[in-house]
């Protein structure tokens, strides 16, 4: 994980003294670094003399280099701490993009806009304005989404803890309460969580700590009082006994990695909090971790530990035997260590410590409750892994290339004029705004404002966003908002076709039947039969057809794609009258009723698989029947060139309870969760799959797979639904 070098207060003491501290640090860095940052120092002294921070009255420059110091210590890289350096040149110069790109390089320029970005963000979006906590949580939590999800570079979040952690330092110093309280409830609301979802655990601590100091003095003071000794001690503690369990496990012949930490004052707060503990009765006030290369020497170090300090009865936990719920796994116990004082020691392997931090059982989530999303803490897993991997990377350009992200950039998330946070998928309007904050102003949206300039409604949003939308006094949603792509979101898309379902269906159809009108003149070289369309579409008739375009359930874009791709059917020579149906046939495996001919067994083609009520001829085979196929059947009309004697008319008859396979094709982007999506929605249709096979070709999938129906007409609801999937391009009847 992501930690300092040194205690944060030998950083905060260097950075007290600017000149010592640049100098120490530039003397390890390249000339062509030094020479930048030496710049970058100077730049910051001439911008901030004399300049202090709103709210807490600190010395700019003073708080640049202490922050710079904090960033230099993560091992962020040159640019970073120049940017950090540099973090209020946007205010202070007009022409900064230009001025600092050219003499600092774009890196830094592209890290400070992210930083300004950020920091806009803060402003605007606030936790305080909400009065309950769960409404305060789902805003946190949206707004650490947020600053993930809008930066390009993931070192611009942990600039901003470096800040934050600098202003946290500072605050005791800050006379006005309510600015004392405000600054320290965001930080343990927003700051402290990300640090820890992001494996930055000095930050974290630091963060967490003075956050409580000013939030709750008086339990800060008595914890702290309770704890017999100031940090720096505790810390000296861990390393006497970290020395000892290196030398124990070197004497057996034991390789692993030891490594240990005091419990913070707010950690052990929220621990007697929840367990409902006396301060006596904790016993990780002082935690050791050893990791191991086999699972046996875990046992072997649990008695190496027995054997070195007594037990505390009723301590010991065995994890590896019997996992947690999320699959933890490792050994706990606690010992009365060196100087009678409790120290907990957990232990497992290297394994299963990986599954620890970025597994299921990962640590931040298990800290901070709530409800789990599996795709977005894989997502933090990646993150955690990249910036832990930090220190082991030797090429500096890969790792700045590392550093940027976009494993967020499938939600946006956007701000309310009242600075509530809303996540949206990537692409989504200003109608996909609307009807998230409320169903009646998306109805009634008629203009949106972006950042107070008017936009069109179909304009796609970007990250940090603020949105207000402009309304009429009585209004109703567009079926167009639809047909032209204007809305993404599956609310919005919900919500808009709710309300047409409920005009009147007159109006429904004439609307339905205007888009199709307007599609088909779009495609003069098209001469479809519109009735075979139609059923090509999956619906019985025109009226049908006209009545879903109209409810927005069929898009006109996969009417557009049917006309460009559709053709006519080879005319078919119907038998003479003298071919008439005589008599009813049953369909040998399901018992499905057609008209044929008389004694002859029939069977549904497996080329074209017809299902009522799609028009049908018969073709008589050569010992296996009657053949049933679609009147378009491509496999029909050579059987037509080489045999036309043997075609008979052929009908459904009266249908029991069967179903019938149809094929459907489709062609999507190839991702992740494809196939649950597509099960998802054969799930809700309440539909049987019974084959699939798919093709994977420059990152596009199709695939055609099977489904059982009980008639054609449900095809079009089906097809409406696929198409509404992420990355979906074409939805079809094969």
């Amino acid at each position: 994980m992501v930690s300092v070098t040194r205690p944060m207060a030998d950083t905060l003491a260097d950075a007290s003294k600017p000149q010592q501290w640049l100098a120490q640090l530039s003397a390890a860095l390249p000339e062509s670094e030094r020479t930048l940052l030496v710049c970058a120092f100077e730049e910051a002294r001439q911008l901030y003399g004399g300049k202090v921070l709103p709210h807490t009255g600190e010395d700019m420059f003073s708080h640049a280099v202490a922050a710079a110091a904090i960033v230099a210590d993560l091992d962020l890289l040159p640019d970073a701490i120049i940017a950090t350096l540099l973090f209020a040149a946007p205010d202070y110069l007009s022409d900064w993009q230009s001025r600092l790109s050219e003499r600092f390089g774009s890196s830094v320029r592209i890290l400070l806009e992210g930083v300004n970005g950020v920091r806009r963000i803060t402003e605007l979006a606030r936790i305080d304005q909400y009065s309950t906590a769960e409404d305060r949580a789902l805003q946190a939590e949206s707004m650490r989404k947020m600053l993930l999800a809008m930066v390009a570079d993931i070192r611009v979040v942990l600039i901003k803890l470096a800040w934050r952690t600098q202003t946290m330092h500072y605050l005791a110093k800050v006379t006005d309460e309510s600015v004392r309280r405000r600054l320290a409830a965001e930080t343990l609301d927003l700051f402290a969580p990300l640090a820890n979802r992001l494996g930055v655990w000095q930050l974290k601590w630091e963060l967490e700590d003075l956050g409580f100091r000013h939030t709750d003095p008086e339990n800060y003071k008595r914890i702290a009082y309770l704890l017999d000794g100031r940090r720096l001690e505790r810390i000296d503690y861990i390393g006497r006994v970290l020395d000892s369990l290196r030398q124990a496990l070197q004497q057996a012949g034991i390789k692993a990695e030891v490594a240990g930490r005091p419990k913070h004052i707010f950690s052990i707060w929220k621990k007697m909090k929840q367990k409902k503990l006396d301060f006596s009765e904790l016993y990780d006030i002082r935690a050791v971790r050893i990791l191991v290369e086999k699972l046996p020497e875990c046992y072997t170090v649990l008695g190496i530990i027995h054997g070195m300090w007594q037990p505390i009865p009723g301590e010991f936990d065995d994890y590896i035997s019997h996992p947690k719920g999320n699959n933890y796994r490792s050994l706990h116990t606690a010992v009365i260590g060196p100087e009678d004082k409790a120290l907990e020691v957990q232990i497992r392997t290297f394994e299963m410590h990986e599954h620890a931090e970025f597994g299921v059982a990962a640590h931040w989530r298990y800290k901070e409750g709530g409800k789990g999303d599996a795709i977005y803490e894989e997502k933090i897993a990646w993150l955690r892994q990249l910036l832990d991997w930090r220190e082991e990377v030797a090429d500096r350009e890969g790792l700045a290339e590392a550093f940027k992200t976009e494993l967020f950039a499938d939600t946006i998330y956007v701000l309310t004029p009242h600075g509530r946070v809303l996540a949206l998928p990537s692409g989504a309007t200003a109608i996909d705004f609307a009807y998230a904050v409320h169903t009646d102003l998306g109805h009634r949206c008629r203009g949106a404002k972006v950042e107070g300039q008017i936009v069109p409604l179909s304009t796609p949003l970007q990250n940090g966003q603020r949105v207000e939308i402009l309304t009429a006094k009585e209004g109703k949603p567009s079926v167009n908002w639809l047909h032209d792509g204007w809305v993404k979101s599956r609310r919005a898309i919900a919500k808009i076709r709710q309300y047409i379902r409920l005009l009147n269906a007159d109006t429904v159809r004439e609307t339905g039947k205007s888009l199709f009108e307007r599609e088909l003149a779009r495609h003069p070289d098209s001469r479809p039969n519109l009735l075979a369309l139609a059923e090509k579409l999956g619906y019985a008739s025109l009226e049908d057809l006209y009545a879903a375009l109209g409810h927005g359930e069929l898009t006109t874009r996969s009417v557009a794609k049917m006309l460009a791709s559709f053709a006519a059917p080879v005319p078919v020579a119907l038998p003479p009258a003298s071919l008439v149906r005589a008599s009813k046939a049953a369909y040998d495996s399901g018992g499905i009723l057609i008209e044929g001919v008389d004694n002859l067994m029939t069977v549904l083609a497996r080329c074209c698989k017809p299902a009522p009520p799609d028009v049908v001829l018969g073709f008589v085979t050569k010992g296996r029947g009657i053949s049933i196929h679609r009147n378009n059947c491509l496999t029909l009309k050579k059987l037509l060139q080489a045999a036309p004697e043997r075609v008979i008319t052929a009908e459904w008859g009266e249908q029991k309870e069967s179903v019938f396979p149809i094929d459907i094709e489709l062609v999507t982007d190839d991702r992740p969760g494809l196939l649950h999506n597509l099960s998802d929605v054969l799930s809700r249709e309440k539909l049987n799959l019974i084959g699939m096979h798919t093709l994977v070709r420059q990152q596009r999938t199709k695939l055609r797979f099977t489904i059982e129906v009980r008639q054609v007409h449900d095809i079009g609801r089906i097809l409406s639904r696929l198409m509404e999937l992420p990355g979906v391009y074409e939805a079809w009847r094969a």
